[in-house]
């Protein structure tokens, strides 16, 4: 069950935060290590109090890693009990409280509001049900900041009606409201005309908005990923800057840029703590800020 855990933890990185092949290989030898670590203490990821991630981090720095490398294995498993805990799978972070060197947290990367207008239009520009199916997807994900785990968990009954909002259960369960736009709007309607040829055969109806026929039965988060890889490539866009997630956080950087509250993009984001929500004024910040000084008379040098 623990490596189910695990599993499911790299599956989450992989296509929500569109990590790296090495930093998901790199991950997963961390989480090795603390469970190594952990059975020697005779508890595993379920049952380990505070003392023993505790006792983890001192053995790392008693083996003389790397500070850089070290870090890493801290960072990989704090991440992870997030993960376990924004799941329900625990009721505690055992690492929460554990200290360790803190380190800058770096900016999402962000697409510009033209280079979403290209990716959208180069996944229409797919083949039949293929690109309308494309485009649906990112246009979702963008009008209303969705996880992609939250995307590819839609229901035909949640769009069936044409609603204006969606309701959301996210992380822990919580429940929230996301907005369709018209455009999102449209590309659900054109979709759902073209979705029967999705399902897998012999079935003549499915609960998922987004039918597979392979195994899950819908859509996976890791093939919506590889589907948007292929359009960014289409698009002249570098493939590694384009994630579901980096389509979240360019609705949130967006939203700022455009005069939206903080505490309106927390309650959109669906984030327990607006300082998650608040490293997104630092990226729609910067992107203000090169504004003025490119267009601003005074700006000028």
């Amino acid at each position: 069950m623990i490596d189910g855990w695990a599993e499911a933890f790299l599956e989450m990185m992989a296509a929500e935060r569109g990590a790296a092949r090495n930093t998901l290989t790199a991950y997963g030898r961390d989480l090795e290590d603390a469970a190594a670590f952990l059975k020697g203490r005779g508890v595993g990821f379920g049952d380990a109090a505070a003392e023993d991630i505790e006792a983890w981090f001192i053995d790392l720095s008693a083996r003389g890693l790397s500070a850089a490398t070290a870090s890493r294995r801290r960072s990989a498993v704090r991440q992870f009990y997030r993960f376990v805990l924004g799941e329900g799978w625990r009721g505690d972070d055992p690492s929460r409280r554990v200290e360790a060197p803190k380190k800058g947290r770096s900016l999402p990367r962000v697409l510009t509001r033209e280079e979403v207008d290209r990716l959208i239009a180069a996944a229409s520009a797919r083949d039949g049900g293929q690109g309308l199916r494309l485009a649906c997807l990112i246009e979702l994900t963008y009008a209303s900041g969705l996880r992609v785990s939250e995307l590819t968990g839609l229901t035909l009954a949640a769009l069936a009606r044409d609603p204006a909002y969606l309701i959301i259960k996210g992380k822990g369960g919580k429940e929230r409201l996301a907005p369709l736009n018209p455009a999102a709007r449209s590309a659900v309607k054109a979709w759902l005309a073209a979705r029967p040829g999705f399902l897998p055969k012999g079935v003549k109806e499915s609960p998922w908005l987004f039918p597979s026929r392979g195994r899950a039965g819908r859509l996976t988060p890791r093939r919506f990923s590889q589907l948007l890889e292929e359009a960014a490539i289409a698009a002249g866009i570098d493939p590694a800057r384009v994630s579901p997630h980096v389509l979240r956080h360019a609705f949130a950087t967006h939203l700022l840029e455009g005069g939206a509250d903080l505490r309106v993009v927390q309650t959109l984001l669906g984030h327990s703590d607006i300082a998650t929500t608040q490293i997104y004024t630092h990226v729609a910040g910067d992107r203000l800020r090169e504004v003025v000084e490119s267009k601003h008379p005074l700006g000028r040098k």
